[in-house]
């Protein structure tokens, strides 16, 4: 059998984690059986669908994080005259019929229903109605479903699944507005575009047996299908994605590696003995079906953290310039053109476990300005202020002469200046808040080489003029 898989996600919002792992785990399990992958986008809600936006973003978020697909992006909204062609056959074959019941009908039938505590679905009173052609009349179109029976089908993830045809409503699948509805659309698709295997989230389990229905009207081969857990937020709710936090894109903007992303996400259910890190090319090898987890699994920020801070002390410090680089111009942010940055990084980023927390707390390291707290010296009770206006000038002038900049020369300026041992711990903190507005840092000879000679010079000079004022 060729194995071809698709992601179909509805541009109705922004990617979030759940989607992306569905995408994740179908584009894997293609890859592993050397098959081919689908992107389709199921733009047939045209209310929710009309941002381009939302569809851009798709795109982009799955190219950013390397799933790439062998066929399309394919929109729904242009295969329109497919669908109604198969509308028509049905219709004509008594496989779906017109419904003209009216909205207030379907309200009251429900509001009985559920004082009456039955399952709400729709009666079938227009099912054997035969009407004239009549344009002002309103109608949807529903198929219709067996009467008696069980759809049973074999879950790969979940087993033997069976629902009862009773239970099961006459779907729409042509609303009043002429644009057909998800449930008919991707059933069609999966047919036309030959999908072996649909894998998607276990909130599909419900339109599963209306799906093999369809299929098995129009005489249609049924994939295989494999319902992943339900991902849920710290609260034990599932992931929405109206959350923001849940954009994939959000991870991107705070600084998280697509490395640790992906690594995490494909630990959302699936597992390979106690292994926890993961590369695309060994996952592609390892994957099977058989390993994911049915249970609701919870989504755990600390520990995608964790994930990010290994990437970026494991990957080549190289790779973190340039992801670095990037994700500073994505934020618009300029850099002083003597900034180190591979040195900036070195230093910082066994301390910190996004990119985002390197550009909040080592700002003093790129900007040319740095804006001092004066309360700070508040703290300093500085009973001889000509010892360390001398001890400054002192250091700034050795400085000026020396002819190599370097971590090392740094440092033996640093011990020349002439102070008791009470004073010089002083003149350090004073020094360091001179040029990082802060009381704590890493080694301040290496701050000093990083932020330049210049910079470093200017800083100090300005810090002399306020200890004189």
């Amino acid at each position: 059998m060729n194995i071809i898989t698709r992601f179909s996600p509805s541009p109705t919002g922004y990617l979030h984690i759940g989607s992306v792992r569905t995408a994740l785990y179908s584009w894997l399990f293609a890859r592993s059986k050397n098959g081919k992958f689908i992107l389709r986008i199921e733009d047939t809600d045209v209310v929710r669908s009309n941002k381009q936006h939302y569809k851009q973003h798709i795109l982009d978020s799955m190219t950013w994080l390397g799933i790439n697909w062998d066929y399309g992006p394919y929109y729904q909204t242009n295969r329109l005259s497919r669908y109604y062609s198969i509308i028509d056959y049905m219709l004509k074959n008594n496989i779906a019929y017109k419904c003209f019941c009216t909205e207030n009908r379907l309200k009251v039938l429900r509001q009985s229903q559920l004082i009456n505590k039955i399952k709400p679905k729709y009666d079938g009173h227009c099912r054997n109605i035969r009407y004239i052609n009549n344009s002002s009349i309103n109608y949807v179109i529903r198929f219709r479903n067996p009467d008696n029976g069980c759809v049973i089908f074999k879950d790969l993830i979940r087993g033997e699944i069976s629902f009862n045809n009773n239970e099961i409503d006459d779907l729409i699948i042509l609303r009043t507005n002429n644009i057909p509805t998800y449930n008919f659309c991707s059933v069609i698709d999966d047919y036309d575009m030959g999908i072996t295997h649909v894998i998607r989230g276990a909130e599909h389990i419900n339109n599963t047996p209306r799906q093999i229905n369809i299929l098995k009207s129009l005489d249609m081969n049924l994939p295989n299908y494999a319902h992943l857990s339900i991902l849920l937020d710290n609260n034990g709710k599932k992931l929405s994605k109206r959350n923001k936090s849940n954009n994939i894109m959000y991870y991107y903007n705070n600084g998280i590696l697509k490395e640790a992303l992906l690594n995490y996400i494909i630990k959302l259910g699936w597992s390979y003995g106690n292994k926890e890190i993961f590369n695309l090319k060994e996952v592609i090898n390892l994957f099977n079906l058989n390993k994911i987890n049915k249970a609701p699994i919870k989504f755990d920020i600390n520990k995608l953290l964790w994930y990010n801070k290994y990437y970026m002390n494991n990957l080549s410090i190289n790779y973190i310039v340039n992801n670095f680089i990037n994700y500073t111009k994505f934020l618009n942010l300029s850099f002083d053109k003597n900034t180190k940055i591979k040195d900036l990084l070195k230093l910082t980023i066994s301390r910190c476990s996004t990119m985002k927390e390197i550009i909040d707390n080592y700002q003093y390291l790129y900007s040319n300005k740095v804006n001092l707290n004066l309360n700070y010296l508040n703290n300093f009770n500085i009973k001889d202020k000509l010892i360390f206006i001398n001890a400054f000038e002192n250091f700034l002038l050795n400085l000026k002469r020396s002819d190599s900049w370097s971590v090392y020369k740094i440092q033996n300026i640093l011990d020349q200046v002439l102070l008791n041992k009470e004073n010089k711990n002083i003149f350090y903190q004073l020094l360091r808040f001179s040029v990082t507005n802060n009381y704590a840092s890493p080694p301040l000879s290496q701050i000093i080489y990083i932020i330049g000679k210049l910079n470093i010079i200017n800083r100090i000079k300005n810090f002399i003029e306020l200890i004189k004022k």
